[in-house]
């Protein structure tokens, strides 16, 4: 009885434990409205677009000339400032065994594929495309702990095209879940994207909710899971990052 009530009290203390660690980062991402990685290129091309507005205020008679430069630059820092949006959002649902969708955008590839880089075994693949329009903060899709993060230089394909997951720009995050699962997160640079930020750090503890990183212009987030696990999106389905459920994870004696 005495064991069976420790044990009872370290699982209580300890979920606690995790549910003051996972509140406690997620008080740093609610500050967040315009993503950090857009915060210099915003303020500066609004710089740039006053200044030019006030020389062709200054420069002509007309005010033709001001107006349709103004419009054109207008639309095109509000298009700028809607890709480096950063909702505030957080997964209502249980955690456990369950994995988000690491971005917004549609649902490109659902199949079982070779992974021969890390698994060695055949894994199953849900790949993410992400539009410029949208948003382009990526999030942790499980719970766990980073197990490392490596970057890879490549080439920019299409993002939608098969060959963008191997051969193009890319950073891979393996996560830890709780019961042991490993599952690989990779963020692809596209054809338009330059440069892909992962705040994931090996040896951290990640949850759900968390900003795993960024991703500059049209992308891809592949997600490999074990053999078992269950999609529960479909081919072409729009996705919300945080918030759209594609998958359950194998319980511990199916992925064994």
């Amino acid at each position: 009885m005495l064991l069976t009530q420790k044990k009872r009290t370290f699982a209580r203390n300890y979920q606690y434990h995790i549910m003051g660690e996972r509140i406690k980062k997620l008080k740093k991402i609610k500050k967040i409205r315009i993503h950090r990685e857009g915060t210099n290129e915003l303020s500066y091309s609004a710089f740039i677009l006053i200044a030019i507005a006030v020389v062709l205020y200054r420069s002509f008679d007309s005010t033709i000339p001001f107006w349709i430069v103004t419009i054109i630059l207008g639309v095109m820092w509000l298009l700028m400032l809607n890709f480096y949006r950063c909702p505030i959002r957080y997964f209502n649902g249980p955690t456990e065994g369950t994995v988000v969708a690491p971005a917004d955008g549609k649902i490109v590839v659902i199949e079982e594929v070779d992974e021969n880089v890390y698994f060695h075994e055949r894994r199953l693949m849900i790949s993410i495309f992400m539009s410029p329009l949208n948003v382009h903060a990526n999030w942790f899709p499980v719970d766990g702990t980073v197990k490392f993060v490596k970057h890879y230089n490549g080439n920019y394909h299409k993002a939608w095209l098969p060959k963008a997951s191997e051969e193009n720009e890319h950073a891979d995050t393996m996560i830890t879940t709780v019961d042991g699962q490993d599952i690989l997160v990779r963020q692809i640079a596209g054809a338009m994207a330059r440069r892909i930020v992962t705040y994931a750090k090996e040896g951290e503890e990640c949850y759900i909710d968390e900003h795993l990183g960024f991703i500059k212009l049209g992308s891809r987030v592949d997600v490999y899971l074990p053999l078992g696990s269950r999609p529960c999106i479909t081919m072409g389905q729009a996705t919300t990052g945080d918030q759209t459920v594609i998958a359950l994870l194998p319980t511990t004696n199916e992925h064994s």
